[in-house]
């Protein structure tokens, strides 16, 4: 007697939407806002209905990139199902691409009206730089010559989403851009790039297959991994001088709490040469931006109240 295998359907509960959302990636767009807006807080009266606006719109931004990134791996054949790590939603769990891209465009489309709101309260000239953050998150994978495919990930998702948030979301409250708000927010916007770095190492194999030229493909897998390692170092290092200068708080040294991670994603790279052995040192980086970013903006709140 013939028996048919039941039909397989692909899973459609929430951890597949969470994934989707690549939520590890997160913290990188909530962290600068928080920092951004501790640096404001000794300076203006923090209006909470702007913060919370910003903090939505970032997360939303970095959200739809990650979406983008989804999609136009999929219609370039970068993802299957034998994918490592969180991507590949449309490939493992058949979610319709169409969807993707409708979700992440939706995404834009909330981060333009709370844009909007933001602008109403504060400046209109924050549009332009709005629209060159949802622009380069478009452009990052999507495109004719996109920004994944190039040495200048690192740089591009540091200089939008580490530094640009900070200094935004520091401009909302205060109305001004201060030479400290400048200089705090370049250890997290390396770190930022870090995050994309220690993801570029790990699929560095793929990537080259592929037709990409990201930094970590140039510089091979041990020169990529002492790049991640002098990141850690100049942001660490950072601080460290902020602070002998006279420039920051004592308080800010609170940051080298964080420094074990940044010591073990390194050593989690070193000598890998499988994706799947790579994949906790992925998870330390993106632990080091949280951690770092989080003690940061603790130290920068008790440096204002003790200093």
């Amino acid at each position: 007697m013939n028996r048919q295998s039941p039909t397989i359907r692909p899973k459609r509960n929430w951890r597949v939407w969470w994934q989707l959302l690549r939520p590890h990636t997160l913290t990188a767009s909530i962290i600068p806002v928080l920092i951004g807006t501790a640096l404001a807080f000794p300076v203006h009266r923090i209006d909470l209905l702007l913060f919370l606006a910003m903090l939505t719109a970032s997360i939303l931004i970095q959200a739809a990139t990650n979406m983008f990134n989804e999609y136009y791996d999929y219609k370039r054949g970068l993802d299957n199902e034998q994918s490592v790590g969180i991507g590949g939603t449309i490939v493992r769990h058949k979610v319709s691409p169409r969807t993707v891209m409708g979700i992440a465009v939706a995404f834009c489309a909330a981060a333009v009206l709370l844009g909007v709101y933001i602008c109403m309260n504060t400046s209109w000239w924050l549009a332009v730089i709005g629209s060159f953050c949802i622009a380069a998150g478009y452009f990052y994978t999507g495109g004719p010559v996109p920004i994944a495919y190039t040495p200048l990930g690192e740089v591009s998702s540091g200089l939008f989403m580490g530094l640009g948030i900070i200094l935004i979301a520091f401009f909302i409250q205060t109305g001004t851009v201060t030479m400290e708000s400048i200089l705090i927010s370049i250890p997290i916007a390396i770190l930022v790039g870090a995050i994309l770095m220690a993801n570029n190492i790990r699929d560095r194999e793929g990537d080259a297959k592929n037709g990409r030229k990201t930094l970590a493909i140039l510089l091979g897998h041990e020169g990529a991994v002492r790049f991640l390692g002098g990141m850690f170092a100049v942001a660490y290092l950072w601080i460290l001088i902020l602070v002998l200068t006279g420039e920051a708080s004592p308080w800010l040294l609170l940051v080298f709490i964080s420094l074990p991670k940044a010591v073990q994603a390194v050593r989690g790279f070193t000598g890998k040469t499988r994706n799947t052995e790579m994949m906790p040192a992925m998870k330390f980086t993106a632990q080091v931006n949280t951690l770092f970013g989080f003690l940061l903006a603790l130290g920068l709140f008790l440096g204002q109240y003790t200093g």
